[in-house]
């Protein structure tokens, strides 16, 4: 069996700021880390692998040289190898733009069974990515999977978390899943796995080596425009209201009439 996994490589939101100014995000000095949703993505991956012998996990990632740097943290947990599609012709891809460019790249892979890849990606939360690459490669997906019941040869069971409750669902191969966090607990990188990843090449694919169109790439290609991003204004103090029941409600009626609000 041949898994494929998509990742990305994302600022440390906890950490991003946005200039007040340009309402661009400040990424100076922020840290650079694995998607979260992308490593839950990954450990299935690599627990399918665990228990089917024989079987590969390739990650995939688009970005600028250092976006190698979390395809090396997916190989030293366990990932077979790596390709990065780094080109200045894919740079201010939006999500219609990179999945064009990763499905192309999947396309020159040829051979694979199921690619994983994570919910959303902490830096866009658009959670379209995934979708549209099953889209443009034509094979089945199911998003939000929370458990991977079960992995036979020509077809898996999945677990897609709803709402207000779950869904289980049959679907062949090979197909697309997206991964929410509560499918599993990703694994720590060893010590072993670390040195191992620094020793394999990760292979670096530009657009001239994956069967994608030049106008169907990159920013030129992207119909999605960012306005302005920005943090909102900081809400006012809230008041707490003590006392009985009876004695809250009447002093709430009181505010809200000094407000205007009744």
């Amino acid at each position: 069996m041949k898994i494929l996994v998509c990742v990305k490589q994302v600022p440390n939101t906890n950490e991003v700021k946005i200039n007040p100014k340009t309402g661009t995000l400040i990424r100076d000095g922020v840290e650079s880390i694995l998607n979260p949703d992308d490593d839950n993505a990954l450990e299935a991956a690599l627990q399918i692998k665990d228990q089917n012998e024989g079987t590969t996990v390739t990650v995939i990632s688009m970005g600028p040289p250092q976006a190698s740097d979390v395809l090396i943290e997916c190989m030293a947990k366990g990932a077979d190898d790596a390709i990065l599609l780094s080109s200045r012709a894919f740079g201010g891809a939006d999500t219609w733009a990179t999945s064009n460019t990763i499905a192309g790249a999947i396309r020159k892979i040829k051979d694979y069974d199921i690619i994983f890849a994570g919910r959303q990606a902490i830096d866009g939360d658009t959670a379209q990515v995934g979708p549209q690459i099953a889209e443009r490669l034509g094979i089945p997906q199911v998003t939000y999977v929370e458990e991977v019941i079960k992995c036979e040869e020509k077809k898996l069971t999945v677990k897609r978390q709803l709402e207000d409750g779950y869904e289980i669902i049959e679907i062949p191969t090979p197909c697309l899943l997206t991964a929410v966090k509560e499918l599993n607990t990703p694994r720590y990188m060893s010590v072993g796995g670390i040195y191992e990843a620094y020793e394999k090449e990760i292979t670096v694919w530009s657009e001239k080596d994956i069967p994608v169109e030049a106008d169907a790439i990159g920013i030129n290609a992207s119909p999605t425009k960012v306005f302005r991003s920005f943090t909102p204004e900081p809400k006012g103090r809230g008041m707490m209201v003590e006392g009985t029941p009876k004695e809250a409600a009447v002093k709430v009626v009181e505010e809200l009439k000094k407000k205007h609000f009744l």
